[in-house]
């Protein structure tokens, strides 16, 4: 078979051929990792965000 007979019999697939539900378990984002949510890794900015999200958190457990 030709690769012109195979093209349209098939077509053309540009795609990964991989499995897409293969990396479902990994944090996609650095932002969603427990390091970044708690401000451990040292950023300044990061501290101040997890103390805000501290605060939210703690905002009605006091009622």
């Amino acid at each position: 078979m030709s690769d012109f007979d195979d093209i349209l019999m098939n077509g053309i697939n540009f795609g990964k051929g991989g499995n897409k539900n293969s990396d479902s378990g990994k944090v996609k984002t650095k932002a969603k990792k427990k390091k970044y949510i708690t401000g451990a890794h040292g950023s300044g900015s990061a501290m101040q965000k997890a103390k805000y999200r501290e605060q939210r958190a703690n905002r009605h457990k006091g009622k």
